[in-house]
């Protein structure tokens, strides 16, 4: 079972996942599972079918964090710079941030929005990255059938990450269809939908410390 992360206090808690996917991945689940730097894979298609593309993403991503021995330890400084070069351009973060605070983003400022954004990609690294330890030569990304529109401009991947040392892991993506083809911008993680849990947490957090409050728990975590 998965737990969800938590708000203690006035800081955010988490608590470390079965998945490594990502999120876009694990997100490495956000984060990882859109790690398109597999020099010998075929390149992702953004604009191609929804589910190709998230298999194709998916794919390369086991192949980089089993071949990264700093990655599968850990190793924030290189999971960053990873994240930062190979996924943000396959997430919208900003939607997934907006969608996250509510109500509340319309009350932030610009620079309250960017700095919250940055804080909260800091919290999904931080999140997933001690399930990519549990990466190893037999972990594997099934690709489960495609039951949507792939011609509507919302749709949602279904996955299952498989293991040798746990179960499987039912991984669903939502994506949008954007004028650069899609961006993922939500992940469910065996029921638990990414934006949805962290609502409740930001909403709370908002009420007691406004945006600001909420920005200084994340990065306070984070750190």
């Amino acid at each position: 079972m998965i737990s969800r992360p938590a708000l203690g206090g006035t800081a955010l808690q988490s608590s470390p996942s079965r998945l490594i996917s990502w999120v876009l991945t694990t997100c490495a689940a956000l984060a990882l599972c859109l790690y398109a730097v597999a020099a010998q894979a075929q390149a992702a298609d953004p604009k191609g079918e929804p589910n190709k593309f998230v298999e194709t993403v998916g794919n390369q991503a086991l192949q980089v964090v089993k071949a990264s021995e700093a990655i599968r330890k850990g190793d924030r400084a290189a999971i960053t710079a990873a994240v930062n070069e190979n996924i943000m351009p396959y997430v919208n973060l900003e939607k997934t941030t907006r969608l996250s605070a509510g109500r509340y983003w319309r009350q932030a400022s610009a620079d309250q929005r960017q700095r919250l954004v940055e804080a909260f990609k800091g919290t999904l690294v931080r999140t997933y990255s001690g399930a990519l330890s549990r990466v190893d030569d037999k972990t594997q990304l099934t690709i489960l059938p495609f039951r949507g529109d792939a011609n509507a401009d919302d749709v949602v991947v279904r996955s299952s990450l498989t293991q040798s040392n746990g179960g499987p892991v039912g991984v669903d993506y939502r994506l949008e269809k954007t004028p650069e083809g899609w961006r993922i911008y939500d992940l469910n993680v065996e029921g638990i939908w990414l934006i949805q849990n962290y609502r409740n947490q930001f909403a709370q957090q908002i009420e007691q410390g406004g945006i600001d409050g909420l920005i200084q728990a994340l990065n306070k975590q984070n750190s």
